[in-house]
C-alpha cells in the first residue's frame, strides 16, 4: 500500500479560494468574517505542515470543513439582516442628487 503524495500546491489554493468565496456568501456580517477569518487562520497553521499523514489528515478536514461551510452559506442566503454597524452602506445611498 503506498501513501497518497497528498494535495497539490494548485489544489490547496483552490481549495482556499473555495473557503473564500463560501464564507462571503453569508448576508450576515458576523457570521462572514468568522468564517473568513478562520479560514485565514487554519490555511496559515497548516502551511507549515510536513508529515504526509498530518497533511493528508488536514485535507479531509478542510474537505468536511467545507461542505458544511458551502451547506451553511446557501442557508444563510435564504434571510435577510440589517446592515451591522461596522459595515460599510452601500454607496448609491449616499448620493446627494
Amino acid at each position: 500500500m503506498s501513501a497518497s503524495p497528498g494535495p497539490s500546491r494548485a489544489q490547496v489554493l483552490a481549495l482556499y479560494k473555495q473557503f473564500i468565496k463560501n464564507a462571503n456568501g453569508f448576508n450576515n456580517y458576523n457570521y462572514r468574517e468568522y468564517f473568513l477569518r478562520k479560514a485565514r487562520t487554519t490555511f496559515r497553521k497548516n502551511r507549515a505542515l510536513e508529515d504526509p499523514a498530518t497533511i493528508s489528515a488536514a485535507w479531509d478536514t478542510a474537505l468536511k470543513d467545507l461542505g458544511v461551510l458551502k451547506r451553511q452559506s446557501v442557508i444563510s442566503q435564504m434571510y435577510t439582516f440589517d446592515k451591522q454597524v461596522v459595515e460599510p452602506l452601500d454607496p448609491k445611498h449616499h448620493s446627494r442628487g
